[in-house]
């Protein structure tokens, strides 16, 4: 039977970093007569009180790339602990947490669903407050569709509950925990999302979510991604990362701010139009020198973002200033209170 080459890439990786890691199995999925484990990574300070910052791939298996992003930073962390002091030095201050395969079981079917056929992006209880696209904004028509949040009232499938329940028990509760979900397929542009997916509502750290920004500005003066909230593209019920930030928030208790690295697939598509004839090629890079690309340019910001966390008391907002801060993003990112 044909096995799982990203699965394969997680087993060596894992190999590799024996002695280092903490790996914990925290679903396991059925399909097709085999069985896929889901699994959580970890290494860095065991402190409760240390920032933290987790990196998640594969939520919809048809993106195999943002998996790939995900296991090649992961990769490159794991060999420069045989040389790098710094890194050494930054794993004593900060928790780094990697789920790199969330939908195993989608991925090897080749579909953005799980095998019950849920698009797991669109299946936490969070409701749009707001019209949302057809299909698009999730539906519960059936299965059959794409974007499927699964039947109302039902429980979070497996593979959703495993994810939710790791960030809670890792993420929360930090003097601040950032997180990156890496997805492709939504325009030409590299965009970084920022809650909310559900409303056009400014979230509470938005103060934080473009000190951030404005760090990468400076940081990485040539970059091309486009910080954004996701509403200003579009709403969606159901959204994974916003019924995680509403519950941190309710808890009261540190600083959550889950981010969105949605690659741009149109471009890979434009300069390859045959692949847009081809499932896998719709949101994945198909030439082996573009594929090489995606990866060298998304590890840098994987790696400012865990960097970023560690340092976070050299960049965080003054409480003085959030406010002024705050009405300055708003203007610039919503035009005027929403």
């Amino acid at each position: 039977m044909t096995e799982l080459p990203e699965l394969v890439e997680l087993e060596a990786i894992l190999a590799l970093g024996a002695g280092h890691l903490t790996v914990t199995e925290v679903a396991n999925v059925a399909t097709g007569g085999r069985q896929f484990p889901v699994q959580v990574i970890s290494l860095g300070t065991t402190a409760p009180g240390a920032p933290a910052v987790g990196f998640f791939g594969g939520v919809h298996g048809l993106e195999r790339i943002g998996t790939a992003v995900v296991l090649a930073y992961l990769r490159s962390v794991l060999v420069r602990l045989r040389w790098d002091d710094s890194l050494h030095a930054m794993l004593e201050r900060v928790r780094m947490v990697f789920m790199p395969l969330v939908n195993p079981a989608g991925m090897w079917l080749g579909t953005r669903a799980n095998p019950a056929g849920v698009d797991l992006m669109r299946n936490a209880p969070a409701e749009a407050e707001g019209s949302v696209p057809f299909l698009v904004g999730g539906q519960r028509i059936s299965p059959r569709l794409p974007w499927y949040r699964g039947r109302a009232g039902a429980a979070m499938e497996p593979e959703s509950e495993a994810l939710c329940r790791t960030v809670e028990q890792v993420l929360f509760d930090r003097p601040l925990a950032l997180s990156l979900d890496c997805h492709s397929g939504f325009g030409a542009r590299d965009r970084v999302w920022v809650p909310y997916a559900r409303s056009r509502e400014p979230i509470a750290h938005l103060p934080e979510a473009d000190a951030l920004r404005r760090l990468f500005d400076d940081t990485y003066a040539n970059h091309r991604y486009l910080f954004e909230p996701q509403s200003l593209q579009y709403l969606a019920h159901g959204d994974l990362w916003d019924h995680l930030y509403d519950q941190a928030r309710a808890r009261g208790t540190g600083h959550f701010l889950p981010l969105t690295l949605e690659m741009g697939s149109w471009l890979w598509v434009r300069k390859n139009p045959r692949q847009a004839f081809s499932r896998d090629g719709i949101f994945n890079p198909v030439a082996a020198h573009r594929f090489q690309r995606v990866l060298r340019r998304h590890i840098s910001f994987l790696d400012f973002l865990a960097r970023a966390c560690a340092s976070h008391g050299r960049w965080l907002p003054d409480a003085a200033a959030r406010e002024a801060e705050r009405a300055a993003v708003i203007a610039r990112w919503y035009g005027s209170p929403p």
